[in-house]
């Protein structure tokens, strides 16, 4: 899990590791998180399955930057 501080909220994105079946490489689901003082703003569903756990986290901060560019 990464975190940030963007415009004054703060900012996560998650790695959930997902492995369909056991002979398939482990991959990664995305998601990100806002919250503001300390508080739940804002959560995205599964945004996409990625091959790195960093390419995952990468893509929920994305999102939560561009939640807070287009609500906050």
């Amino acid at each position: 899990m990464q975190s940030e501080t963007y415009k004054g909220y703060k900012v996560w994105g998650h790695a959930i590791q997902q492995q369909e079946e056991l002979l398939q490489p482990i991959r990664f689901g995305a998601s990100g998180t806002v919250t503001q003082n300390s508080k739940f703003v804002e959560a995205s569903g599964l945004i996409g399955v990625f091959d790195t756990e960093e390419e995952a986290e990468r893509a929920g901060l994305d999102w939560a930057r561009a939640y807070i560019d287009s609500h906050g």
